[in-house]
């Protein structure tokens, strides 16, 4: 195959090491690698993609989705409902979920993604009802294409037991481990331009033991794959942790061995100065959430602590029950803006959010081969229209989150283009939405 130029890109933001932004530039790429970068590069022989007004950043990068919950946008029961309630709400119509259920809105949430300039992006996949595995989720993003780090999460505790879920939808713990031992030695490839990186992620302090937590970090680190879960979400989440194990979530996390640069926790609305210097100091990651932390009426995550103490922040779009939409580059721009509110108006610039959604995601997520365009890296490119209509009057098109445009024009995954001229290029996704609407009508019905 041809060597692909991307050729005369008004401004290449490359977030490399020295976070060159580049005017008139252009992008080698040979083998799903970059190969070169710069102004003037020699066509010799390559494939050329007109990239002239337009702004081109790293692709972005999700560190936390429920991509299920694409088919339960909008729930009328739970459109005001605080945390806990929102999900006693929804458990049941989750589990009238199966194998198709997953895996179309997951095709339809990935394509939402892809099309908001997502390259790679993590799901967080901890209920399996009739017959569902994580595989449905795995098998969308293959035709997608979007490059994934699904996550094998996990339920324990029913109600039954003092936790939150219906018991039906809880699973054996003995079981759990088992299913994350197959799908790691199915599908994870450890390797740099992994497609597939699985990670282990029991869902939340409230909805698993402490022996599956402790469990579950052992056998993470043993097949040397990453951990996940959900913590210090709201007010409630504080106050279950204090009530059950006599202590705040960070110290939770810390006891059971879920610190380290191998871990992310997503949400991280409430804590304190001290778990934000215990994650600084371990190198745990967070992802941010901004938009679902509004809707579910969660609280301004510390953000601009978390980066000034060192913490690697990424950003996440959460589930589309709890956010509605899937646009990360909206996300980069409400959290830019929440730290604004909560810090002042200099407390988070455009290149400092957009930083968090490249290399910032890509670092929480161990990917240290994407994030950015620099020579050696994965050929993962977003390509943003600078003559659309929101940019219009722009005088800084690289300020992408302040004027947009929010969806992207062309985007390559591993140097294959997934998006072109602002549709997928690899799944029919009008027939995959008219799918999809099928069955959150009968989930409703």
């Amino acid at each position: 195959m041809a060597d692909l130029l991307i050729k005369n890109a008004a401004v290449v933001l490359t977030m490399d090491d020295s976070r060159r932004e580049l005017a008139n530039a252009d992008i080698r790429i040979a083998d799903g690698v970059i190969a070169d970068v710069g102004q003037g590069l020699p066509v010799d022989g390559c494939a050329v993609f007109d990239a002239a007004d337009t702004v081109v950043t790293p692709g972005l990068v999700n560190t936390h989705h429920h991509l299920y919950q694409t088919l339960t946008r909008a729930v009328p029961a739970a459109q005001d409902a605080l945390l806990f309630g929102w999900l006693q709400t929804l458990y049941p119509i989750w589990s009238r979920f199966g194998p198709e259920e997953m895996f179309v809105s997951a095709q339809v949430g990935l394509a939402e993604l892809a099309l908001s300039g997502c390259t790679l992006t993590s799901d967080h996949l901890y209920l399996y009802p009739n017959g569902a595995r994580l595989d449905d989720t795995i098998a969308a993003a293959a035709e997608v294409g979007l490059r994934f780090h699904p996550t094998r999460g996990a339920m324990s505790i029913g109600e039954s037991a003092g936790g939150l879920p219906p018991d039906a939808l809880v699973e054996g713990e003995n079981a759990i481990l088992e299913d994350c031992i197959r799908v790691i030695d199915a599908f994870h490839d450890p390797g740099p331009g992994a497609m597939v990186c699985v990670g282990v992620a029991p869902c939340s302090p409230f909805s698993v033991s402490r022996d599956l937590m402790r469990d579950a970090a052992l056998l993470a680190r043993d097949k040397g794959v990453m951990l996940h879960t959900h913590l210090a979400e709201n007010d409630q989440d504080i106050a279950y942790s204090l009530e059950q194990f006599g202590c705040r979530p960070g110290q939770y996390a810390e006891d059971l061995g879920w610190v380290g640069d191998d871990v992310w926790h997503a949400h991280c609305v409430k804590l304190d100065r001290q778990e934000i210097d215990l994650f600084a100091r371990t190198r745990t990651g967070v992802a941010h959430c901004p938009c679902s932390n509004c809707r579910l009426g969660s609280g301004i995550a510390p953000v601009r602590q978390m980066r000034d103490a060192g913490v690697p922040v990424g950003l996440g779009v959460d589930g589309s029950a709890s956010n509605d939409v899937g646009n990360i580059m909206a996300e980069a721009r409400q959290a830019m803006l929440l730290q604004r509110v909560q810090n002042g108006a200099d407390a988070m610039s455009a290149r400092a959010v957009l930083e968090i959604a490249t290399r910032g995601g890509a670092q929480v997520l161990g990917r240290d081969d994407c994030g950015q365009i620099a020579v050696g890296k994965r050929a993962d490119i977003a390509i943003w229209d600078a003559q659309s209509v929101e940019a219009a009057g722009s005088w800084d098109p690289a300020a992408l989150v302040l004027a947009g445009p929010m969806k992207v024009r062309d985007l390559f995954v591993e140097g294959r283009q997934v998006v072109a001229g602002g549709h997928m290029q690899t799944i029919d996704l009008p027939r995959v939405i008219e799918r999809q609407n099928t069955l959150a009508r009968r989930l409703a019905e």
